[in-house]
């Protein structure tokens, strides 16, 4: 060795790692296998476990809010559309667009959160495409 750090360890050391470990695919250049990994990593592991269910009932209550908030800013463009003088076609766009953010929040609700994404997106196409009927 150059007593370099970054110099690659002799053929000879990797075998001594090799044994130590038991395993020679298991050993890298350091010489820890994956006993040494695994140990590092179980701790996050456990830690994203005790995560996961508050990730997930805050990606409902996201879904919940935000079809709801959606769903009642539909139903108050199309009441507000039907009073004037736009065609049919819009309010009944804004409607339909609320109506699919309801089912969205419903399903978010349930925790079909990632169809209830896509059921945002969906509505709030809707209602735009109503908007441009106007």
């Amino acid at each position: 060795m150059s007593g370099r750090a970054d110099s690659d360890p002799s053929p000879d050391t990797r075998a001594e790692d090799a044994d130590e470990t038991g395993h020679p695919e298991d050993a890298d250049e350091t010489g820890r296998g994956d006993e040494a990994e695994d140990a590092g990593h179980g701790e996050h592991d456990e830690q994203g476990d005790e995560d996961a269910p508050r990730r997930a009932r805050r990606a409902r209550w996201a879904a919940v809010g935000t079809g709801a908030a959606l769903a009642l800013a539909g139903v108050a463009a199309a009441l507000l559309r039907l009073t004037g003088s736009a065609p049919a076609l819009v309010p009944a766009a804004y409607a339909c667009g609320a109506g699919v953010c309801a089912l969205a929040a419903v399903l978010g609700s349930r925790g079909r959160t990632r169809r209830a994404l896509w059921l945002l997106v969906a509505g709030l196409m809707v209602m735009a495409l109503g908007d441009q009927f106007d």
